[in-house]
């Protein structure tokens, strides 16, 4: 059965619709639900999956649905084979092994279907590497397939962005980047990284971190980017994470900080980064949300506190190591650490 409705009526329902669709939060934010995806800038956790308090290849000390909620809107993980299971590793499963991507990005699920109103992102390096079918099915086991945003064409102009609010009102609001092995034709929403984004360098060790392009398969001025801000520490000649200056690295200011980080790549690129990677995102106090706030010209004022960091900066903190160049493991530093990850970082690399 049909229902009349008169013009004045459907005018109505079309403005109290739109007032709905401008009073929603994107991100936290009402002020970003007219933002394309490409004009926002997002805080990453660098190696999300690989936390720790006694690993040298953990890269966070928070769980993934912790990361979330505090904020992070980038999970950036490595993936590699164990018996033949898309395994999240740190460069070898010996070294540090995540368990399996299923049961992570179950967890990612359960806190998207939780919170409807947040657009993440999930940037996979895919280190093995592995055909799309198997990263298909895990998605269809989990059911992110269905929440997972599809583009246009496999190469996305920053201006063919959608909006968050689009993204929202059609439920395809998980953007998945894979850095190789990705195409259009075969599994369209899972994105090619370097075509779409370009990155700077990665195992940096200077903490005068700069913005140069180091990896891309595009043009980078019509492309997003991301900046990898971790710093690293020397052990046994291999870089590492450097939870020890985590706290400086982080902050909005400083020597080596993400702040001055940012200036750099603005007055190189004229325009904000759009992905902010980070190792041990909850040091700093928040100020890396701050960052992101201020960039994308929104009031950072979180419901509750974010995490404590679940380790502490052993070694002295910052003070311990001179700001002006790279650094090298002191025996303060091993605190806390197990003999099997110090044997096993002298021979393997831990690249991100």
């Amino acid at each position: 059965m049909r229902f009349f409705t008169s013009p004045a009526v459907l005018l109505l329902f079309i403005v109290y619709s739109a007032v709905q669709v401008a009073a929603q939060t994107c991100n936290g934010h009402a002020e970003l639900c007219a933002r394309r995806y490409s004009n926002v800038t997002y805080v990453g956790a660098h190696n999300s999956y690989a936390v720790g308090t006694d690993n040298l290849a953990a890269n966070q000390d928070q769980d993934v649905t912790q990361q979330l909620t505090d904020g992070i809107r980038l999970l950036q993980m490595q993936v590699h084979s164990k018996a033949g299971v898309i395994q999240l590793c740190h460069t070898s499963c010996t070294l540090y092994d995540g368990g399996s991507l299923a049961t992570y990005l179950g967890k990612v699920k359960t806190w998207m279907d939780a919170n409807p109103n947040e657009v993440v992102t999930l940037l996979i390096v895919n280190a093995e590497p592995f055909t799309l079918d198997a990263f298909d099915r895990v998605f269809k086991t989990v059911g992110l397939d269905t929440i997972s945003f599809i583009p246009q064409s496999p190469t996305i102009a920053l201006s063919e962005w959608p909006t968050l609010a689009d993204m929202l009102n059609t439920n395809q609001r998980l953007v998945t980047f894979l850095d190789r092995g990705a195409d259009f034709a075969v599994v369209p929403y899972i994105i090619d990284e370097f075509t779409n984004m370009w990155e700077t360098a990665f195992n940096v060790i200077d903490p005068n971190f700069d913005c140069a392009v180091n990896r891309t398969r595009g043009n980078p001025p019509a492309q997003m980017y991301l900046i990898n801000h971790f710093l690293n520490q020397i052990i046994l000649g291999q870089p590492a994470p450097f939870p020890a200056r985590a706290n400086q690295t982080n902050s909005a200011s400083g020597v080596g900080s993400l702040q001055a980080h940012v200036d750099t790549c603005i007055a190189t690129n004229n325009f904000y980064p759009n992905f902010m990677l980070v190792d041990f995102y909850e040091f700093g106090g928040g100020s890396v949300f701050q960052i992101a706030a201020n960039m994308n010209q929104v009031t950072y004022n979180p419901q509750r506190p974010i995490a404590s960091p679940a380790i502490t900066a052993t070694g002295t903190g910052a003070t311990s190591v001179p700001l002006s160049g790279a650094s090298t493991l002191s025996p303060s530093l091993c605190r806390g650490y197990s003999i099997a990850a110090l044997s096993m970082v002298a021979s393997l690399v831990l690249f991100s």
